[in-house]
């Protein structure tokens, strides 16, 4: 069992997860820190000095903190927006590559498959014309 653990864990897969997890953790401490820090209070600069952190209601005897959930909510979006551009600009890097030319062709005598520049049918030994 142990054996079939650590080949696991060798795979190429499981270690390219467990980089993009740690990686993706640090980002969404970056992009918390940039909203909670930057974003959030100049939002509430604009909205007249808002402080969304202190936002709250009470029900009944509980406090609801929405302003918490809004910065929550605005994380979010900055995540998504920026692996939206990153995705966007990787499939851009990503050309199509051109259609290569034949480089093999069919023997038209015994119609196995053959390199474009032969001469002659190595399976059947048919002598082939350029035009085949």
């Amino acid at each position: 069992m142990i054996a079939d653990f650590k080949k696991f864990i060798a795979k190429g897969n499981v270690m390219n997860l467990a980089v993009a997890v740690i990686i993706g953790a640090a980002f969404g401490k970056i992009v918390s820190e940039l909203v909670n820090s930057i974003i959030m209070p100049l939002i509430g600069l604009v909205m007249g000095g808002v402080d969304f952190s202190v936002l709250a209601m009470t029900v009944g005897s509980a406090q609801v903190t929405y302003g918490l959930f809004i910065q929550a909510l605005i994380d979010f979006l900055v995540i998504a927006i920026v692996v939206f551009l990153l995705v966007r600009a990787v499939q851009n890097m990503k050309k199509p590559t051109p259609d290569k030319p034949a480089e093999v062709k069919d023997c038209p005598y015994c119609f196995t498959t053959i390199n474009i520049k032969a001469t002659r049918c190595p399976n059947c030994t048919s002598e082939l014309s350029k035009a085949a």
